[in-house]
């Protein structure tokens, strides 16, 4: 099979349904491969353009790369750039004449264009790290050529942007199977907030978001982390909820929001992306409540797993955010881990100085 078959291209702007449907299609794509999440990080100072790679004989796109770009703060704008594809290419690892067409295209155009190094983190799985318990089992990455591929393609391990481990909910089963596959005590806690009249609704105005991201600055500071602007999450709002890839969910009680959480749904994969609660009624158990609304919405249409979205990297109670992995825990998934990150310098030299400041 010979690899001219394949021409890569540049997907233009209005064919981004198009994108869109491929990466929600192929058992690659993921949320940070969709066309918005390119539209997003604009707003942050990369600069997003989409790849398909078309295949001649079949007539039809059979990978594709959203990549990410902006020039390095220490170095001047002719100097070159950093090109980064998070969650991707969307492509058959276990293909290798596809995989080498296309990255031997990918990094002639890279080059070409002044980058001074690639990153790729992509949507491979290494393995299970635990036991599925019920409602729990995915399935691993499976047998590819990706780590065949790496040194062949020049690939080189480099810092994670994303999280490097995960815990991921098999929604492949009925809500009882679910339930039951979660600690005894979320179950119980699921129960109490809806006795004591907690609700779950859809963020449906601006307000709403304003009022959710006064919840996050709040849980910034007491759980020490740092998040984004409002302008950041409001667009984000703006660019999924009406494509019906994420909503914003809120938990009330007696006219309080008391918690409010966004969650993606792209490739049939729902992942828990941003999350804030009140210092206010917590007695009230409402985030136990809202995680149960949003995966029965994520199962209703349709995904097949839901992605928790990063926990640390031992189970030692010394690592910051263990509480935050201690609730991950109890749904019930299984901790998944991925291949990380990995780099292709095309300019070594000026990459020494750029790399400590890709940052996503």
């Amino acid at each position: 099979m010979s690899q001219h078959r394949y021409i890569l291209r540049n997907v233009p702007a209005h064919e981004w349904r198009k994108w869109d449907q491929f990466i929600d299609g192929h058992p690659g794509g993921h949320f940070l491969q969709s066309w918005g999440w390119g539209e997003l990080k604009a707003s942050t100072g990369w600069y997003p353009f989409r790849l398909f790679l078309w295949d001649e004989e079949q007539q039809q796109v059979v990978a594709a790369a959203q990549v990410l770009r902006r020039t390095a703060p220490a170095l001047p704008s002719w100097a070159g750039s950093l090109a980064y594809i998070p969650k991707g290419p969307v492509i058959d690892w276990s293909d290798p004449t596809l995989c080498r067409a296309f990255f031997t295209q990918l990094n002639a155009y890279l080059h070409a264009r002044g980058a001074l190094a690639l990153r790729m983190e992509p949507n491979r799985a290494v393995s299970s790290i635990v036991e599925p318990t019920p409602g729990a089992a995915i399935s691993p990455a499976g047998k590819d050529t990706y780590a065949e591929l790496t040194p062949l393609l020049a690939l080189y391990p480099a810092p994670p942007v994303q999280p490097v481990r995960s815990i991921v909910l098999n929604l492949m089963v009925d809500e009882t199977t679910l339930l039951a596959g979660m600690k005894e005590k979320w179950r119980y806690n699921v129960r109490l907030a809806e006795r004591k009249g907690v609700t779950v609704r859809s963020a449906q105005t601006v307000e709403d978001v304003q009022t959710w991201y006064a919840l996050m600055q709040a849980t910034s500071v007491r759980d020490q982390f740092g998040i984004h602007t409002f302008d950041y999450y409001l667009k984000a709002w703006h660019i999924f909820v009406p494509r019906q890839q994420a909503r914003l969910f809120l938990a009330e009680f007696d006219g309080h929001l008391l918690a409010g959480i966004f969650v993606a749904l792209v490739a049939k994969q729902a992942i828990y992306l941003y999350g804030a609660s009140s210092n206010e009624y917590r007695n009230l158990m409402p985030n136990y409540l809202l995680q149960w609304e949003a995966i029965r919405w994520a199962k209703s249409q349709g995904a097949l797993q839901y992605d928790f979205w990063g926990i640390p990297e031992t189970d030692r109670e010394e690592e910051a955010m263990a509480g935050v992995y201690r609730f991950k825990r109890g749904w019930g998934g299984e901790i998944v881990r991925f291949v990380g990150c990995y780099e292709r310098a095309y300019h070594p030299l000026a990459m020494r100085v750029a790399k400590r400041f890709f940052k996503a």
